[in-house]
């Protein structure tokens, strides 16, 4: 009853598509997680943008397949996850952001990216209501959209349960069981389950899963505090970036978009990671992220703020994704470190783990999948500015 050809941990964001994509392959699966139930962790925290519009070819290339998977779910499954085609779109009134945004449009273009510089006037079109004052133009990809976290949580459990996987909730993983270098499943507080693939897509539980199995891989979780609104009449389209440092010197950036319902859903990147895995929300939240949206656009001094929430970021030392299997531990596989953009990744990320585990070579092309290798010096680059 506890033999399984794979073993996903983690019922989140990256670990319910990538049971979902094994039990296609026709693998005998079982997905656990601690929790309740699926998108428990870090998924229900997520503000729901999806866009291939990155700089980073694995990204753009993964977030491509993410992209085809959430736009054509509900015509292939039934199952309405909110999918919203209204693109992304990032504002620019500093030469910084201009040169930044124009310089990697090349390299969005040459993965055939949907995306290019438009003029002042329409941004404008785009974003109703935005400060026009010092407004130099921005970008727009019209095809990246946004999805319901919880809808697709929910539609990737059920079609998986419908492959006939196998979820255990409220299971906490205590040991990975290895047999020489091979991996032979993995003990929970409940028992044993055994499988000659486990999959470790814990999100921030990531590198306690990894020492089990006596693999030092670094994801160090840092939190980010969202919110939303009461609904108001759609007038957004695109979700909106905006990459200029606060005045204040907190914020990185802030981001916002209007979902399919109508309420306006919020973020903002704090200069200063806030390390670990405190999920209470701060007092400094609101009033920092009020005046950056009411800055951009006016008329949001009208909106009723209806939830605030904080969400983990699962971080790697270089800032990229985990992904591949171990040279050390045959079997044992890792989808991890998503920096904050587990949901927009995870189908990509799981379509192209079953292909690697099924058929011993991913989607991607094998020059950028490597580039994510766990085998990887994390610290690369931190050394090359240090000589």
């Amino acid at each position: 009853m506890n033999e399984y050809d794979a073993i996903v941990v983690g019922a989140g964001s990256v670990g319910v598509p990538t049971s979902y994509f094994l039990a296609k392959e026709g693998f005998k699966v079982l997905c656990v997680d601690r929790h309740s139930s699926s998108g428990q962790g870090q998924n229900k925290a997520a503000i729901g943008g999806v866009r291939a519009t990155h700089s980073d070819p694995a990204k753009i290339k993964i977030c491509q397949e993410s992209l085809d998977i959430f736009s054509s779910w509900e015509d292939k499954t039934g199952f309405d996850i909110g999918w919203k085609k209204g693109g992304y779109c990032f504002p620019v009134y500093r030469d910084k952001e201009r040169n930044i945004l124009k310089s990697i449009l090349p390299i969005q273009k040459k993965f055939s990216l949907n995306i290019d510089w438009v003029d002042e006037d329409k941004i404008k079109d785009r974003i109703p209501g935005i400060n026009p004052r010092g407004l130099m133009g921005g970008t727009f990809s019209p095809d990246d959209g946004q999805v319901s976290p919880l809808l697709a949580i929910a539609g990737f459990t059920s079609e998986a349960k419908r492959l006939r996987t196998e979820f255990k909730y409220n299971e906490t993983v205590k040991d990975v069981m290895i047999e020489g270098s091979r991996i032979k499943g993995l003990r929970t507080n409940s028992g044993e389950y055994h499988a000659d693939v486990v999959v470790n897509a814990a999100g921030a539980r990531a590198t306690e899963i990894c020492s089990m199995a006596g693999l030092d891989i670094p994801v160090i979780p840092d939190s980010h505090e969202a919110g939303i609104t009461s609904p108001v009449k759609p007038f957004l389209d695109p979700l909106v970036v905006d990459l200029r440092p606060g005045a204040e010197d907190r914020t990185a950036n802030f981001y916002f978009g209007q979902v399919r319902s109508g309420q306006v859903i919020f973020c903002y990147t704090p200069i200063k990671p806030m390390v670990g895995e405190d999920r209470r929300c701060t007092s400094e939240f609101m009033p920092i992220i009020a005046k950056r949206l009411t800055d951009l656009i006016p008329r949001f001094k009208n909106l009723l703020v209806r939830r605030l929430w904080r969400g983990l970021y699962p971080m790697t030392p270089d800032g990229v994704p985990v992904l591949g299997k171990s040279e050390k531990v045959d079997g044992f596989y890792m989808a991890v470190g998503m920096c904050g953009q587990g949901f927009m990744l995870g189908p990509g990320i799981g379509r192209n783990m079953a292909e690697l585990i099924a058929h011993g070579k991913p989607l991607l092309d094998r020059d950028i999948f490597e580039k994510l290798s766990p085998e990887r010096d994390f610290y690369r680059e931190r050394k090359e500015m240090l000589k």
